[in-house]
């Protein structure tokens, strides 16, 4: 396992198809928490979205990538200003766990640990079956994840944009080797 204490260190494949990756926030677990489940939170280092926390209920991810960073860099060619996605709530065990889908075929898990002050924060992506996505959303949860170290530790986030196509460079080199 990589250690989450390095800052920004990458996504783990725990199989073809799933991608895991980890970082420290600072606690506690139910401010973590919130930044997960809180639309206004979780807009500031992934996407809007209100989510009614019972399993089944479908939700709404809205991402604006550029309202991340100041400045958000360049926006790739091919990427919308905004993004939509329909999810469905799979599992809640609050304030430590949330599954849910991600497009039609794939899951994503969210797992919270408290590690002494601090919580370890696991995003586990699975059925990521094309390899164009792989590489896509491998660079989109570390980028946004920095984000995410960032605002909780009260820091400016670097550059949206310049970092995901610097990561894209980077998880292509890896899941080629």
């Amino acid at each position: 396992m990589t250690d989450v204490t390095e800052a920004g260190s990458p996504c783990v494949m725990d199989d073809p198809t799933t991608l895991r990756i980890e970082r420290l926030l600072p606690g506690p677990l139910d401010r973590a928490w919130r930044y997960l489940t809180v639309s206004d939170l979780r807009r500031q280092w992934l996407a809007s979205g209100e989510m009614t926390l019972e399993e089944g209920a479908s939700f709404e991810l809205v991402w604006r990538n550029e309202e991340l960073s100041d400045p958000p860099g360049t926006r790739p060619e091919g990427f919308p200003e905004e993004h939509r996605m329909t999810c469905r709530i799979v599992e809640v065990d609050a304030p430590r766990k949330l599954v849910f889908t991600w497009g039609e075929k794939a899951e994503v898990m969210f797992q919270l640990e408290e590690r002494g002050d601090d919580v370890l924060f696991t995003v586990i992506h699975s059925r990521v079956t094309d390899r164009a996505i792989l590489l896509n959303v491998s660079a989109g949860w570390h980028a946004h994840l920095d984000v995410l170290v960032a605002r909780a530790n009260g820091r400016k986030p670097e550059s949206f944009w310049d970092r995901w196509l610097s990561l894209k460079s980077d998880y292509e080199r890896r899941l080629n080797a």
